[in-house]
């Protein structure tokens, strides 16, 4: 039996169904959405005559790193490699691309990870509940159009310094929104409005931090996807050295924790943003890379299983924000000798994956990794959601030049140093879980006794590789009930 999942409701599965039936809506497995090639050939005909972004449920099917936006079904994973004449380091830089999700962002796979299981368990009735979505950002816009599609009502939970496209965005899809005071490392003052919604019952929390759901979909979908990759690639000898992710809910980080499996000797590096050092040095701040909540370590991070956390200047994020996307930039990046293909790739990557690939850099240097090794990371999403921030930076800053970019580059890329990179030993990883304690157990109910058993690997292989046999058991016997 499932350790989420505690227990079945079924007049309301049968009368979720029913809602289900008439709207036309059959749900995907986890095991469809790692390979769509499983997905029935009546719903891929389908396919092609929806948008990506359509609010039509059909697009669950979408929710996948093997989008083919030319034909509008299925490929191999979308991915990107950096140029080494952009990175200036030996290894190779790999990242998933997000943007071909619906929503643009990978957060609506992490939504629906949390959603699904309680939809086809009857813990959450469509038909009278509200799906409460804390966020930093992206994982609310997942949420909402996950709700969008199942004909439910979404709550959205968000910092009011988010951009500005987030918010208008869920308010065009029907969601209801919320804004909490300050910015993305403001996270218990989303917590607390949880708190608040809580006392009406028919507010279901799914919280992307302690919502195992999230890390579940990245193990199972992200995970086997960078092994697709990796093996995809024609050189034979190379190595899966390390995996970036920053840890904001510790979803995306999730996925390392299935390459170490394959892989035993890959390093997991945490990364977070400088001015907020939560996991480098017990921190707090302010920060400017959207979507990586901090000043608490998430309940759903195996902390264990991370071997290094780097922590990222915002500056260098925003500075490599313009020179990705500025017409001056572009030029500069032809100077390197970039291809067109090259340049006109650097735009899928948002603030939050900016920050992956310096970091991704910065491991590179501590390791002196070589020509054989590999480094994976998620660019979770792109620049259309953040042209607001280019603009702000263009009144702030006055327009972009060649001056500027050579500078851009030369500093956060080229001198991406080795400096606010610490490597984990047994000991400083037991200070960092434990560290859980005075979010999860004194503010938000959970018991020492669940803590203690977190330090335990086998907490998490059950957590990991079981729960989703019986995730998707469940998803169906759903889909049977609707016909």
């Amino acid at each position: 039996m499932s350790q989420i999942i505690k227990q079945l409701h079924p007049e309301v599965i049968q009368k979720t169904a029913r809602r289900c039936r008439e709207r036309g809506i059959t749900i995907p497995t986890f095991a469809q959405m790692r390979d769509p090639v499983t997905i029935p050939a009546k719903i891929r005909e389908r396919l092609p005559k929806v948008g990506l972004w359509d609010v039509d449920p059909i697009n669950l099917f979408r929710i996948t790193w093997k989008n083919d936006i030319k034909t509008g079904l299925f490929g191999g994973v979308n991915y990107v490699e950096i140029p080494r004449a952009l990175t200036g380091v030996r290894p190779r830089i790999i990242g998933l691309v997000g943007k071909y999700f619906p929503t643009g962002a990978h957060k609506v796979g992490a939504a629906f990870g949390c959603l699904v299981p309680r939809l086809v368990s009857g813990e959450f009735d469509p038909s009278r509940h509200k799906a409460v979505w804390p966020s930093t950002g992206n994982y609310c816009r997942g949420g909402a159009f996950d709700c969008a599609l199942l004909g439910c009502t979404a709550v959205a939970i968000l910092p009011e310094e988010m951009s500005k496209e987030r918010f208008t965005w869920l308010r065009e899809i029907g969601a209801e929104v919320i804004a909490t005071p300050g910015c993305e490392s403001n996270v218990k003052e989303i917590y607390d409005k949880c708190w608040e919604l809580r006392e009406d019952p028919l507010n279901i929390i799914f919280n992307q931090f302690d919502e195992f759901g999230n890390a579940i979909w990245h193990y199972q979908v992200t995970g086997p996807a960078i092994e697709e990759v990796l093996q995809s690639l024609p050189e034979r000898n190379l190595r899966a050295a390390a995996y970036i992710s920053a840890t904001g809910s510790a979803g995306s980080i999730a996925a390392g924790d299935f390459l170490k499996k394959h892989h035993p000797s890959l390093k997991i590096v945490a990364s977070e943003a400088l001015q907020c050092p939560t996991l480098l040095m017990n921190g707090f701040g302010g920060h400017r890379i959207e979507g990586i909540g901090d000043k608490h370590v998430p309940w759903i991070h195996n902390v264990r299983n991370t071997d290094a956390v780097a922590a990222i200047d915002d500056e260098d994020c925003m500075r490599i924000l313009r020179l990705f996307n500025e017409k001056e930039g572009g030029a500069y990046l032809s100077s390197l000798e970039l291809t067109d293909e090259q340049r006109n790739q650097l735009p899928l990557l948002g603030i939050s994956s900016i920050s992956n690939l310096l970091a991704a850099i910065k491991t590179a240097k501590y390791y002196e990794y070589d020509e054989r090794d590999v480094i994976f990371t998620v660019f979770t999403d792109s620049v259309e959601l953040y042209h607001s921030r280019l603009q702000e930076l263009r009144e702030d800053r006055g327009a972009y030049s060649l001056l500027d970019a050579s500078r851009d580059h030369a500093g956060p890329i080229a001198h991406q140093g080795v400096e606010y990179f610490k490597e984990l030993n047994y000991t400083e990883k037991k200070a960092i879980h434990n560290l859980k304690y005075y979010t999860w157990i004194e503010q938000q109910g959970k018991t020492s006794e669940e803590l203690v058993a977190q330090w335990q690997p086998e907490y998490w292989t059950q957590l990991f590789e079981e729960e989703v046999v019986e995730f998707d058991r469940l998803i169906g016997d759903f889909n049977a009930l609707t016909g």
